[in-house]
């Protein structure tokens, strides 16, 4: 059987060796503290044994033979690590990305690594309009201003070319290297917001890439020169993952909802590269934003779906039909699968 991981926010790293039927969490005692905030997973490809795991107290390895989990020494320690990536074409190379945002390289599998040339904020200033428990001089119309850590939240190593890598932050945009990582600039040129959630690239005839965000789905198809909003059919925009289906075949998801961490949302499917989206029932009445997915392509029918507070779904053909798993965690981070 495959080996499932969830990263909670607040309850470490859960598993399940039986498809989600049952879950347990890592105790203390594997090396991560049990109220671990875990927001980040990344497998080597051709060593799965290793799964490196992105935490509040920096880059932790975890050896899945013997259950040990520990702490690599890095300049992210003590820093929360929102994610990471090996490079496909160089699976060695790493890539990482922190809150407040960051971002960090290692070119020999984890043993070092160095913080790269990024010129991401480490905040930003966000009006909230309303907060009366924060206005000051009696002004109940002026907005506050609050600063709000930025993160980053996905990184995209391009599959074809080893100099290209993608970064997706919030609140602070789109951001490409053409350089293998060691500069980077910023690329959000048509991009409605900053507050980038994820991205996926296919192609199809040519390259198509997409950015999910917070006011809707982007799409570029001159290598992120200039990005277009691609609306979907749901009542809300607001989307987190955009994930392939992980057998080539144009398949792709993306997960929606009414916000963070929201009280409704949804599965989109699309057959056609993402040209196209339709919504996938999910059965259960769903209590917060779809937030993630885990699929692989050790078996491309097998993946899995979690909504932001805690409820989880599996399908074993493709994504064509689904069940509720019974077991509900809290906040829910990130989620990989992996084979035994």
């Amino acid at each position: 059987m495959p080996q499932l991981y969830i990263g909670s926010n607040g309850l470490s790293l859960w598993t399940s060796a039986d498809n989600g039927e049952t879950l347990a969490r890592m105790s203390t005692g594997t090396g991560l503290y049990s109220g671990s905030q875990v927001w980040s997973l990344s497998s080597h490809p051709s060593r799965p044994g290793e799964l490196l795991v992105g935490a509040d107290t920096g880059l932790h390895r975890l050896d899945r033979s013997t259950g040990a989990c520990r702490l690599l020494s890095s300049p992210m320690d003590g820093m929360l690590v929102t994610a990471i990536a090996h490079a496909p074409l160089d699976p060695d190379t790493i890539f990482a990305g922190t809150q407040p945002a960051g971002l960090y390289r290692s070119t020999d599998a984890g043993r070092s690594w160095r913080k790269l040339d990024a010129a991401l904020k480490p905040h930003v200033d966000t009006g909230f309009p309303g907060a009366d428990v924060l206005k000051s001089g009696g002004d109940a119309n002026a907005d506050i201003l609050v600063k709000h850590w930025t993160r980053v939240t996905q990184i995209l190593p391009d599959p074809e070319n080893s100099k290209v890598i993608w970064a997706g932050v919030e609140i602070d945009g789109a951001w490409r290297s053409t350089d293998g990582g060691d500069h980077w600039e910023k690329a959000s040129t048509g991009m409605v917001t900053d507050d980038i959630h994820g991205f996926a690239m296919v192609r199809n005839g040519g390259r198509r890439l997409y950015a999910t965000t917070n006011r809707g789905l982007h799409v570029s198809v001159d290598e992120g020169a200039h990005w277009s909003l691609q609306r979907i059919d749901s009542a809300w925009q607001y989307s987190r993952s955009i994930v392939p289906r992980a057998d080539g075949s144009g398949v792709m998801f993306l997960t929606n909802g009414d916000g963070p961490p929201g009280t409704d949302g949804r599965l989109h499917r699309s057959r056609d590269y993402g040209e196209h989206w339709e919504r996938v029932p999910l059965p259960a009445e769903i209590q917060s934003s779809v937030y993630f997915m885990a699929t692989n392509a050790a078996d491309p029918n097998l993946i899995f779906v979690a909504t932001n507070l805690g409820q989880l779904f599996r399908s074993t053909d493709g994504g064509e039909s689904w069940v509720a798993l019974k077991r509900r965690l809290g906040e829910i981070r990130t989620m990989t699968w992996l084979p035994d």
